[in-house]
């Protein structure tokens, strides 16, 4: 259709919002679906924070704020990234936006350029390489094999880089594979970045308190000092303080960074809705003991399914540090025959039979850039997974 333009013609929608999407309606048809393609933590938001929220309506502080944050918001992220990260940024350096999605989708949209290359490890993000192509960049892709735990290795990002590189986007812990950098592993990629100076980071940091077995979170600038002055920090309050809904992300970096993103906020969204930001001030500067009650459960989640996972025909799950998914490969079901006669030739034909005979959406590995696997999110309730691999296990052991 000539009417919409090149740039959107480029793109796909969200792989893993459509999955979803489609449970959706076949729930809604009455059909009995388990939905594992979103990536949404089960537990609601605290209390304490939905207080701060109802508090600040209230008060009346539903006005337009600041474009890119409110000054207590701000403070809260500089003062957040001091206490846990060791990390020193100013308000200036500070940029809130509706959701993770939105500060990297303004980073790159205000730096890329037609023919620069973005390095995105794979398995990756599924908006990851959109948003690059969007903005008229090239997304290089670098696979991160399954024997190096879905981790870049410094080498193949030496080889990737290249005098167009712009960006390198890390994410840690993963999603899709909940795969965590420990800081030795990091050290090894800020080596190299250290000898690229026209290469500049930016470090995904959204799952960063969903981490299990004593493993200990460090993100990049901490690592490397020497690549502060070229890296955005990214997080959130999503995943962490189960507010997806609520669409709070924040970056820090660079000033000069900072502000070409918040002239483009100025032109697309304006501020983040005021009482998101309140109650986000409350998720940063109030108490933080639910996080670890959440990581329990979470941590016996996914114990449970990389167990029973590995249980079914064919399928060999590893088992992730962080986030809430877990990524099997199912090459041993390729080439096999489903109940309903098809032959599974892919990951994707492998979750759209494993959806049509035992009703669980799961997403296939290809939309994150890596085959033959699929992405299954562990943030439900256990009764529930348990149910899910069950089905999984019967699906695979009747595949022919």
């Amino acid at each position: 259709m000539g009417f919409i333009s090149d740039a959107l013609n480029r793109i796909q929608p969200s792989a893993t919002i459509a999955i979803s999407n489609k449970a959706m309606a076949l729930k809604a048809e009455g059909k009995d679906v388990i939905g594992l393609a979103a990536g949404e933590p089960d537990f609601d938001t605290p209390d304490n924070i939905k207080d701060a929220a109802i508090a600040a309506i209230k008060a009346g502080k539903t006005k337009y704020t600041a474009v890119d944050g409110i000054p207590e918001l701000k403070k809260a992220i500089c003062d957040k990234f001091k206490r846990e990260n060791g990390l020193d940024y100013k308000p200036s350096q500070v940029s809130v936006g509706t959701g993770g999605k939105q500060v990297l989708f303004n980073a790159l949209m205000a730096t890329v350029n037609p023919g620069d290359e973005v390095i995105v490890p794979a398995p990756y993000w599924v908006s990851y390489p959109d948003i690059v192509m969007l903005a008229g960049g090239t997304p290089v892709f670098v696979d991160c094999k399954m024997e190096h735990g879905f981790k870049l290795q410094g080498a193949d990002l030496e080889k990737a880089i290249t005098p167009k590189t712009k960006w390198l986007i890390l994410n840690s812990p993963s999603n899709p594979s909940g795969a965590a950098y420990s800081r030795a592993e990091l050290k090894a990629i800020t080596d190299v970045l250290v000898k690229h100076p026209n290469v500049w980071l930016l470090t995904d940091d959204m799952y960063e308190h969903l981490v299990y077995d004593d493993f200990e979170f460090t993100t990049p600038a901490q690592v490397e000092p020497k690549l502060y002055e070229r890296t955005l920090t990214m997080n959130g309050v999503s995943k962490s303080y189960c507010m997806t809904g609520w669409r709070i992300g924040y970056g820090a970096g660079p000033e000069q960074l900072i502000k070409a993103m918040s002239k483009l906020q100025s032109q697309s969204t304006s501020n983040p809705s005021s009482i998101a930001q309140w109650a986000a001030v409350e998720a940063l500067n109030g108490p933080q003991d639910f996080i670890p009650r959440n990581n329990k459960a979470f941590k016996e989640r996914r114990d449970l399914v990389v167990s029973m996972l590995n249980q079914a025909k064919g399928i060999s799950c590893p088992t992730p540090e962080g986030a809430f998914y877990v990524y099997p490969s199912c090459l041993g079901a390729i080439g096999k025959t489903a109940p309903s006669g098809n032959v599974i030739r892919n990951d994707e034909d492998f979750v759209t039979e494993l959806l049509a005979a035992e009703g669980v959406a799961a997403v296939h590995g290809a939309a994150f850039g890596m085959s033959p696997f699929f992405r299954i999110s562990y943030a439900t309730a256990t009764q529930t997974l348990e149910d899910a691999c069950n089905r999984i296990q019967r699906f695979c052991g009747n595949l022919r």
